[in-house]
């Protein structure tokens, strides 16, 4: 068995340091679709205290905000319930404990923003650069496409659910087998 973690984040930019806005991670076993996931977590961040920290903000990423589904806007946006970066650790490291794996959209966007938080607080990782997978790689090398019109994008755990779905669903029509 394989324990895998997929992993999103939805920010306000796209540079390392960019502000987070929420957090979505779940954990599944990318090559058995029949068993339930695990855990998960969902997190919206304390906007104010990312900015303080020094954590920016890109004009064009607000521009796209403004362009999304008003659910998810207001999901993303709303101000009560919000985590502390503390809080983010804890949970996540939490999460971490005995994966093998952790799979995201891209190499160079949600695990680098979280590089880029943990060692803006001096925090240790608590995952080793081999266990990084690329989903959007793996889609692309199999020529699958994410249905975009899914219902409400853009929402960290969400996404982070549909993602591992299409990570397991490609093992399986691959017949791939845990080594």
């Amino acid at each position: 068995m394989t324990t895998a973690v997929m992993l999103d984040l939805e920010t306000l930019g796209t540079r390392p340091n960019c502000v987070i806005m929420t957090l979505g991670a779940v954990k599944f076993d990318p090559f058995d679709s029949d068993k339930e996931f695990g855990s998960g977590i969902y997190m919206r961040m304390d906007l104010e205290e990312q900015l303080a920290l020094g954590r920016t903000v890109d004009d064009g990423t607000i521009e796209w905000w403004a362009r999304q589904d008003e659910r998810v806007r207001t999901e993303a946006w709303e101000q009560g319930d919000r985590n502390s970066i503390q809080d983010l650790k804890r949970e996540l490291n939490r999460l971490l404990v005995g994966v093998d794996e952790i799979w995201c959209q891209g190499p160079v966007f949600d695990i680098a923003i979280l590089e880029d938080l943990y060692r803006s607080q001096k925090w240790g990782f608590p995952w080793n650069f081999w266990q990084i997978r690329d989903s959007r790689t793996l889609f692309k090398v199999v020529n699958y496409r994410l249905e975009s019109k899914r219902d409400q994008a853009h929402n960290a755990l969400l996404d982070c659910v549909y993602q591992a779905e299409a990570v397991q669903n490609i093992y399986r029509q691959l017949k791939l087998q845990p080594s």
